[in-house]
């Protein structure tokens, strides 16, 4: 699930009678103990299971998505408490639709028989989504109980890393024969009990099963029973290969409003489709990845994990930060003979420093997202750097006048509202460029350029702009 969309408030309304009825659940369960009463073990069950029958009559109305948001939203005790009430033939869907730190929560609860159970109410591609969260026996006991096709299917899933396009494959779909009529296609779909979801075509395939067109379910529907498919079927269309990169598919589904689209080898034989649940879901993932990543964290974490491993998750970027801490500090250090001398320096430094900061994020998170829609190459890079230095200097031009006047007004130093100015240009130049440049050297030796930019541009624009600013008011005041 996605943690940044807005969730609706009937999914609130319903996580609030939750944790009523827990909270109703643990007090009795307290109360009763607590009492040294006749037929004390009896009315302790019936009150526990009035309580948890209403509970979990709740869970069951409610959508799988809305009980892991549920799931989510509870400390780890009563995690559990709703976990075991939930049915085991649901297992499977919340586990997929929970983040992956509360799934592995729920997983480390659950007995390996269950595990296997609930891994074999999911589709093919969805158990290979879970496979990674699952202990090695589970997975033994998943493949020896999938007909030999299905083993090979997510065999085929789990080969792909999670960011190319056979991760999002999906492999219940319809296919069809170039020479047969509407008539018999039709006649053949109201056979089936029910279509896979996303059916907004159907995929046209020779004996070999390579791919030779699509057929849009509308145009199906309007056309003569007695013409044959390959009158009507749509032969230039989308193909995906399955290792490509999610984002390229997403990108597609995007420019050309896809439902569905096939997933074709380099033969040409179809493979599997993707559908747009898919690339929403990957999309939702890799917005939370850069929303974590910018945020100096290393994986998702459980709202309510422990202590130490929300520690062990946020130390990495917080020991960077602690770093170029303190090389900022020492460039400080390195001017406190000019800030003794002039005390106002100390006081105005910190705004060249910030304003340095932020023209940077701004200039890095454009940056990111350009690179992320593959928009830059070579010959743009150069104007798009050339761009930003003109932006910056622009705006060191207009906001380093702004605060020039201000330190005029304020302390009644022409120099002083000079070194001001100065100081900001310079200081907004240096932000455009390492704004340009961390990103593009990220992505050109293979990293993610979202993971860190922030952090490395904020650390730069401080050290730098300190030195930029107190490094001129030596040179020109002291």
């Amino acid at each position: 699930m996605a943690r940044n969309e807005e969730i609706p408030s009937s999914v609130q309304d319903s996580l609030q009678q939750v944790i009523e009825l827990l909270r109703r659940h643990q007090l009795v369960e307290g109360l009763v103990q607590r009492q040294n009463m006749p037929r004390h073990q009896l009315v302790e069950n019936l009150v526990h299971k009035q309580n948890l029958a209403e509970l979990q009559k709740n869970l069951d109305q409610l959508h799988p998505a809305d009980v892991a948001y549920i799931l989510e939203a509870l400390p780890l005790k009563e995690r559990l408490v709703v976990w075991d009430l939930v049915k085991a033939e649901r297992d499977g869907e919340i586990l997929l639709k929970v983040s992956d730190a509360v799934r592995e929560t729920l997983i480390a609860h659950m007995e390996t028989n269950e595990l296997v159970a609930a891994a074999e109410q999911l589709d093919t591609d969805e158990i290979a989504d879970l496979a990674p969260d699952l202990p090695r026996e589970v997975m033994q006991g998943v493949f020896s109980s999938l007909p030999a096709e299905e083993r090979e299917q997510l065999r085929a899933a789990m080969s792909y890393p999670e960011d190319a396009v056979g991760a999002l494959m999906d492999f219940d779909m319809i296919t069809i024969r170039e020479e047969v009529a509407v008539e018999v296609v039709l006649r053949y779909l109201r056979g089936l009990d029910e279509m896979p979801d996303h059916t907004d075509q159907l995929f046209v395939v020779d004996r070999g099963e390579r791919l030779l067109g699509l057929l849009p379910i509308n145009r199906l529907l309007v056309t003569d029973p007695e013409v044959a498919v390959s009158k009507i079927m749509v032969v230039d269309s989308v193909k995906l290969r399955p290792d490509e990169k999610a984002q390229d598919a997403a990108l597609a589904f995007e420019r050309y409003d896809l439902v569905s689209a096939p997933v074709v080898d380099n033969t040409g034989k179809l493979v599997g489709r993707v559908t747009v649940n898919s690339v929403v879901d990957f999309i939702r993932r890799q917005t939370d990845n850069e929303m974590l990543s910018a945020g100096g964290l290393k994986e998702e974490e459980d709202l309510f994990a422990s202590v130490w491993s929300s520690v062990k998750n946020r130390w990495t970027w917080l020991a960077v930060n602690l770093v170029t801490a303190f090389i900022a500090s020492r460039v400080i250090g390195a001017f406190e003979g000019s800030i003794a001398k002039l005390v106002a320096l100390a006081a105005l430094m910190p705004i060249i420093a910030g304003i340095g900061g932020n023209s940077g994020n701004q200039t890095i998170t454009m940056l990111v997202r350009a690179l992320a829609l593959g928009q830059i190459t070579l010959a743009s890079a150069r104007k798009l750097f050339a761009k930003e230095l003109g932006v910056s200097f622009l705006n060191g031009l207009i906001w380093g006048s702004v605060v020039g006047v201000f330190a005029f007004l304020i302390y009644r130093n022409v120099l002083l509202s000079f070194v001001m100015t100065s100081a900001m240009v310079l200081e907004l130049l240096l932000a455009a460029i390492m704004g340009v440049t961390i990103p593009l050297l990220m992505h050109k030796l293979g990293r993610d350029p979202a993971i860190g930019s922030s952090v490395m541009i904020t650390a730069i624009t401080d050290s730098g702009g300190f030195f930029i600013f107190l490094g001129l008011a030596t040179l020109v005041l002291v």
